[in-house]
């Protein structure tokens, strides 16, 4: 099977929140990437806002992993180091692989835009069940800097030469 294809195949694409202040009114960061998915092509599955709880957060993540029409999950927020910040924790024992690139691109990328901040960034990503999934700070520049560094060409069948597409639900 090859990395690249000449024609764009759209993934169906899960948002989740992890924040427990956050409303659909005020979630910029879960809109950034829903308009971001929409505009590339994309198809949105599903877009939520859960609190920062271990449990809740891999119900969720779990219901997405198991619906074979859910190819990428992409969640915000949960990725720094307070007592409240649980993301990491939540979706490690879900993974069946992990994509260290995509914590080790986002720090260094970030790191352009905000200097050692970026040190306290636990973005992470993995695969379980043909769905990749990925998790970034929740900042809205957090989520566009990994949209527009990094998702959105390795969510794209014809970016070369290799791409996450050969390796989800498509």
């Amino acid at each position: 099977m090859g990395h690249a294809h000449n024609d764009f195949t759209p993934a169906s694409i899960a948002v989740l929140t992890v924040s427990d202040t956050r409303t659909e009114e005020t979630d910029t960061s879960g809109g950034y990437l829903v308009d971001q998915v929409k505009a590339a092509g994309h198809r949105l599955a599903d877009k939520q806002i859960v609190i920062d709880d271990v449990y809740k957060i891999r119900a969720i993540v779990s219901k997405w992993i198991a619906d074979e029409s859910v190819d990428a999950i992409l969640l915000t927020g949960g990725t720094g180091f307070t007592a409240r910040d649980f993301t990491p924790e939540a979706l490690t024992p879900l993974f069946d692989k992990q994509v260290e690139g995509f914590g080790e691109l986002f720090r260094a990328v970030s790191y352009e835009e905000i200097g050692t901040s970026t040190i306290q960034s636990r973005a992470l990503g993995g695969f379980a069940n043909r769905t990749v999934i990925l998790a970034m700070p929740g900042s809205t520049g957090a989520c566009r800097t990994a949209w527009t560094r990094i998702i959105k060409e390795q969510l794209d069948s014809r970016h070369k030469p290799c791409n996450f597409m050969p390796h989800i639900g498509k």
